[in-house]
């Protein structure tokens, strides 16, 4: 992990904080997603939002639905739809796994981090994830507050 932070390809473009929060989220996976010249220019400038976004997997093929990506002001004729739906890129073994996941078993794909990997590639990692219920995230809060907590005074008693 500390070779891509040295690395100056990498770079987060936007990550869904809230994910982790939400859901419960048992397995992840990097795909890549299919853009347009104007969309890459926009996120390596400004950056895009996947918050409200998620993945579908429909008639065999992957899709980004809902996500954002800013215009960029330099492309004027040839711009790009900010929220359109965006393919992603995965094998086929993976694609059956996830169809597994969604259809069979009532998962949710959520997306977490897009970033550009240490090739300069933009990817998108998503979450395989079961939905939490009021009483599991009232636990994950308090289970994040204490840990807080205990660091606090470990650091006090010094």
């Amino acid at each position: 992990m500390a070779k891509q932070k040295t690395d100056p390809n990498y770079k987060i473009i936007a990550e869904n904080r809230r994910a982790r929060f939400d859901y419960a989220i048992e397995e992840d996976l990097e795909c890549g997603i299919i853009l347009e010249g104007s969309e890459v220019k926009s996120l390596r400038a400004h950056g895009g939002n996947i918050a409200e976004s998620y993945a579908a997997v429909e008639n065999g093929e992957l899709w980004l639905v809902n996500s954002y990506i800013a215009p960029y002001a330099q492309a004027k004729t040839f711009g790009h739809e900010e929220r359109r739906r965006r393919k992603l890129l995965v094998s086929r073994k993976q694609m059956a796994d996830l169809w597994n996941a969604t259809q069979r078993k009532g998962m949710t794909l959520v997306p977490l981090v897009m970033y550009f990997n240490h090739r300069g590639m933009a990817k998108l990692k998503i979450g395989i994830a079961k939905g939490k219920k009021t009483h599991d995230k009232r636990e994950t809060s308090a289970q994040r507050d204490w840990s807080r907590q205990k660091q606090r005074l470990l650091k006090d008693n010094r």
